[in-house]
């Protein structure tokens, strides 16, 4: 951690989140924006979950939640579903997740969704000034983005909660803010050190989608190599390279086979440093996910600070092009 409380943005984002998390739980605004996007998707037969990036993660995750309530939920990237569309259908629905509500593709999949006569939904920060809109919370300061995607898990979670799913209950919904304090006061994580080459982070199921944020994280945050991997897809020939100048990290929530445990002791035996970090609330596994990520951006935080790097400022150089980032906006 930083040796000043909250010396950077990302550091102080990390830790608004139980308040945030706690003040889009009871903003009256929110659950109505929530009621009324539910009664847009009782119409839909397929729902498209659309985002780049991060907002990708968060629709992967946003999908399994609505599937659990009985739905077709299908997450896709904004450049793909605007390059190269699966096939949407009159009844279906588009729900678009941007933190900044400025992403080029996401903005041209919402275009072409709305032209397209389809019910459209957005899941992005306040004041963007987009009907249709659930606002979770304000613009994020640090380009490692922290709080907007755990709120957007968050309004997704309270929406497929609306529309049927039986695991996330009231009562549940209620825990997240807590059990995301609880993961910023003890992350589990402060013992992992500093992989001399490449930070492997692997999970099952929704935790495989939490990996893959987490790298980006660190990657972000650190500059430091980091992949995310679903476990079996790791195992298949992912692993391969690694050697003992690599760190792998097991997250456990879920486990339900243990199939990640057996490929962390495969690692282990083959002189790779493992940690295993798994999350303790009381929540279902999609709920989960919300502290479990806190617990990796707490890691790509210490990280950044024991490298040197700037987690606020991430995009530089030839990467900052606005020319290159408004490739894809609506009408180019």
């Amino acid at each position: 951690m930083s040796s000043e409380l909250g010396a950077t943005n990302l550091e102080r984002q990390i830790r608004s989140q139980p308040d945030v998390l706690a003040d889009l739980l009871d903003s009256a605004t929110v659950r109505q924006q929530i009621h009324e996007a539910s009664e847009g998707l009782a119409r839909a037969r397929r729902i498209w979950m659309v985002g780049t990036g991060t907002s990708q993660h968060a629709a992967a995750l946003g999908a399994a939640m609505l599937q659990e309530a009985g739905r077709s939920a299908h997450a896709v990237s904004s450049m793909q579903f605007v390059r190269n569309a699966p096939i949407v259908g009159q009844q279906d629905a588009v729900i678009v997740i941007t933190h900044t509500a400025e992403t080029a593709y996401a903005l041209a999949a919402r275009s072409l969704a709305f032209q397209a006569g389809l019910d459209v939904l957005m899941v992005t920060k306040k004041k963007s000034g987009f009907p249709d809109a659930i606002e979770t919370c304000e613009k994020e300061t640090s380009e490692t983005y922290t709080v907007s995607y755990t709120t957007a898990l968050l309004a997704l979670a309270m929406l497929a909660a609306q529309v049927g799913a039986e695991s996330i209950t009231p009562d549940k919904l209620a825990l997240v803010p807590g059990s995301v304090r609880d993961a910023i006061e003890a992350s589990g994580t402060d013992d992992i050190g500093v992989p001399g080459r490449l930070l492997t982070i692997i999970g099952a199921g929704p935790a495989s989608v939490t990996a893959r944020e987490g790298a980006l994280k660190v990657r972000e945050a650190a500059r430091l190599p980091a992949e995310g991997f679903d476990a079996e897809y790791f195992l298949h020939g992912s692993a391969v390279p690694l050697t003992p100048d690599d760190q792998l990290v097991a997250l456990t929530t879920p486990d339900q086979d243990g199939f990640v445990e057996g490929v962390a002791h495969a690692a282990e035996a083959e002189g790779i440093g493992v940690a295993r970090v798994g999350e303790p609330a009381p929540l279902p596994s999609l709920l989960a996910q919300i502290p479990l990520t806190v617990r990796l951006q707490l890691l790509s935080l210490r990280f950044a600070t024991s490298r040197g790097q700037d987690p606020d400022k991430v995009i530089v150089g030839a990467w900052d092009d606005p020319g290159l980032w408004s490739i894809g906006s609506p009408g180019t």
